[in-house]
């Protein structure tokens, strides 16, 4: 992630953990709990919402008790006549069936014996003659028997006495299938009305959340099978016999008439295919009576009749999140039917939801842990809104209700597990890096410190030019400036008996802390060796060879590390000016003139470095230093000393700075800073490869 990406192990355990973060939505996602099926229908009916459906064909016409009808007609319940009337005007007009949205259970109250009891009188002459009169359920029961007609009736949870009358369904695959809606009874209108329908089809739905979304085709009541209302009407329009029911062991895959059937889920319901409220639907009682409308409203047409008065209070809410009469439903039904274009959420939509989110949580947890934080929300925005674009598309071409909701939700949960498991561990590993960066920078302080107090202890062991300003005879000046913290030059100079200066200019191979460790081994063992010989010395060019061959012996013994040492030693009578000196490998001493320029090349007594053969017997070399010349002494970090372009500061450019002439000549110090200087414009500031030495001897002019 975004401070340092998990690995290894760390990156395992997450996706350990993510793995069966995956598996535990998966077990829940499968329990189908209250809350999962209340997401899924809110998501369902999202589809609805934003796109519902158009309407293509009116098939069905309701004849509406409204709000204007009451108010022509008089209060409801009106008198049955009024719906035998109603009934007998719809067939003028040749309906293909007629549908009851009413349960008419209770005898009509209206009727003339039954008025003349309820209002109480007492007139036997009125009681004959009302008597004569047919009873206003007998008109209704006429009106229903000489028109197709199918009743509604209404599925209960508790069983009744009432007498079901149902069309024969066969059923095709098998026994009715145990996955059908149940209802233990029945209610019905009155027995007189009810044997005289054709048809008799359920009006139950089973709203959830008090919506309503679903209506059965074919649901079992109290172990017969009955069809729903919309099905009775195709039936009895069709005039066919009976009803087919499609079934398999998964449960219920269709029912309908011979010749045409209408596809089911498998509890035998339907989704209906919402469209908004339309206006073009409707006719009203009072129009129908007083023919007051167009026929081709009714004209083979399947004609429901149902309350739509608000006062009356058959609205219902619907997936679309609209009111409608619950007539206007089962219309909207027979719509979908004839359109053919049936809402469906088929068998494999658990499997294919399920499928979804185990592969798209599969995916989140391989690539999360080790995607940077911006492209993890990318990928996971792209699932998730992917998955819910997928259902929609599904609705939106295929009429498909698959639950995109509940798996997003899901992948959003996993991803915000996985990114905060990420995250934290992260956090982990940049507190664990802190620590160690902090624990070396404590040790890195810790070394630079130990350097630092190496430096100060090298540059103690050297001679500072001082110490022998008591000595008239001779200047030395001497700078030593290691590429590290500690280097691996050396240089010493001091005193001898017999006013004799011994000196020396060296360079171990390598730099750093083991080359400065060398350097302080080999300068101890030359002074040792050096401070023995220096007392009884006889002839000095034998003295020196002597000591050079002593100290290679003694440094290579205790060289298990195979270093070496280039080396330049001398020894200086102050009176005379003889210069007796021995050169092991190391860069030759140049002599500068008492008038400026080089006089001379001190190019005898050489021999291989120090360490490098064995038991090599050195012999030293005599030269003669006049007053006011000067013997000038570099290691090779003056010569190849690098600048910017990685080009070397040469012996050719040392000896142009040695060479430059100067009246009366030049002391000691300023022979020093020439070459100093010069090798730092030269390198500017380039980083040094290695160690910088000098060290210039010059006998004062008398």
């Amino acid at each position: 992630m975004t401070a340092a990406a998990p690995a290894g192990l760390a990156l395992g355990r997450i996706r350990l953990l993510g793995a069966g973060l995956l598996v535990l939505l998966l077990t829940v996602f499968g329990l189908d709990l209250s809350w999962q099926r209340a997401l899924r229908q809110a998501w369902l009916d999202a589809y609805q919402k934003v796109a519902p459906r158009t309407v293509e064909t009116l098939p069905a016409t309701i004849v509406a008790i409204d709000e204007k009808s009451i108010s022509e007609l008089g209060q409801w319940p009106w008198p049955r006549t009024v719906l035998a009337r109603l009934i007998e005007a719809i067939m003028r007009h040749d309906p293909a069936a007629i549908g009851v949205d009413l349960l008419l259970s209770e005898p009509d109250r209206l009727s003339p014996a039954a008025l003349f009891e309820r209002l109480g009188l007492d007139d036997p002459v009125l009681r004959t003659r009302l008597a004569l009169l047919p009873a206003n359920d007998a008109v209704l029961r006429d009106a229903i028997a000489r028109a197709p007609v199918v009743l509604g009736i209404a599925g209960t949870p508790e069983a009744s006495a009432a007498t079901l009358r149902a069309a024969p369904v066969r059923v095709l695959g098998g026994a009715a299938p145990g996955t059908l809606r149940r209802f233990a009874g029945v209610l019905t209108s009155l027995d007189a009305l009810d044997a005289a329908a054709v048809g008799h089809g359920l009006l139950s739905a089973d709203p959830v959340g008090a919506v309503v979304r679903r209506l059965p085709l074919v649901a079992d009541v109290g172990g017969t099978l009955a069809p729903g209302l919309a099905l009775e009407m195709l039936r009895v329009a069709a005039a066919a016999p009976s009803l087919a029911l499609l079934a398999d062991a998964g449960g219920v895959r269709g029912a309908g008439i011979e010749g045409f059937m209408v596809a089911a889920e498998a509890d035998g319901a339907v989704s209906v295919h919402f469209s908004p409220r339309d206006e073009r639907r409707y006719l009203r009682v009072v129009d129908v009576l007083s023919g007051n409308f167009d026929p081709d409203k009714l004209r083979r047409k399947l004609v429901l009749i149902g309350i739509t008065g608000l006062g009356l209070i058959d609205l219902q809410t619907v997936a679309t999140g609209e009111r409608m009469p619950g007539v206007e439903v089962h219309a909207q039904l027979l719509e979908n039917i004839f359109e053919g274009r049936m809402l469906a959420r088929p068998r494999w939509a658990f499997a294919a939801e399920a499928g979804a989110l185990l592969a798209c949580g599969a995916l989140l947890v391989w690539c999360v842990p080790w995607l940077r934080e911006r492209h993890a929300i990318l990928l996971a925005a792209a699932l998730i809104i992917g998955v819910m674009a997928l259902g929609a598309v599904a609705y939106r071409f295929g009429l498909l209700l698959l639950d995109g909701a509940t798996p997003a939700l899901a992948l959003l949960l996993l991803f915000g597990a996985l990114l905060a498991l990420t995250l934290a561990e992260s956090t982990r590993r940049q507190r664990v890096l802190e620590a160690e960066v902090q624990l070396r920078r404590e040790e890195a302080a810790r070394v630079a410190g130990e350097l630092a107090a190496a430096q100060r202890i090298q540059t103690g062991i050297l001679p500072r030019a001082d110490s022998l300003a008591h000595e008239r005879r001779i200047e030395i000046a001497a700078r030593m400036t290691p590429a590290r913290e500690v280097g691996g030059d050396l240089y010493d100079f001091f005193i001898l008996p017999g006013e004799r200066l011994f000196f020396l200019i060296g360079d171990v191979s390598g730099k750093g802390l083991p080359a400065s460790i060398f350097m302080a081994v080999s300068k101890a063992l030359w002074k040792s060796g050096a401070l023995r010989a220096g007392a009884d010395a006889g002839d000095l060019v034998e003295t020196i060879g002597a000591l050079m061959t002593e100290a290679n012996r003694e440094v290579s013994r205790e060289n298990a590390d195979n270093m070496f040492v280039t080396l330049v030693a001398g020894i200086l009578d102050l009176a005379s000016g003889e210069l007796a000196y021995c050169n092991a490998g190391h860069d030759n001493p140049a002599v500068i003139g008492a008038d400026g320029g080089v006089a001379a090349r001190l190019t005898a007594g050489d021999g291989p470095p120090l360490c490098v053969v064995d038991d090599f017997e050195y012999c030293g070399a005599r030269h003669r230093l006049e007053l006011g010349e000067a013997l000038v002494m570099v290691t090779d970090g003056v010569t190849e000393a690098l600048n910017h372009a990685s080009e070397l500061y040469g012996v050719g450019r040392l000896t142009a700075v040695l060479e430059a002439r100067c009246p009366g000549g030049r002391d000691a110090a300023e022979l020093l800073d020439a070459v100093v200087a010069d090798v730092g414009r030269f390198a500017s500031g380039a980083e040094p490869a290695d160690d910088l030495t000098l060290l210039v001897l010059r006998r004062r002019p008398a």
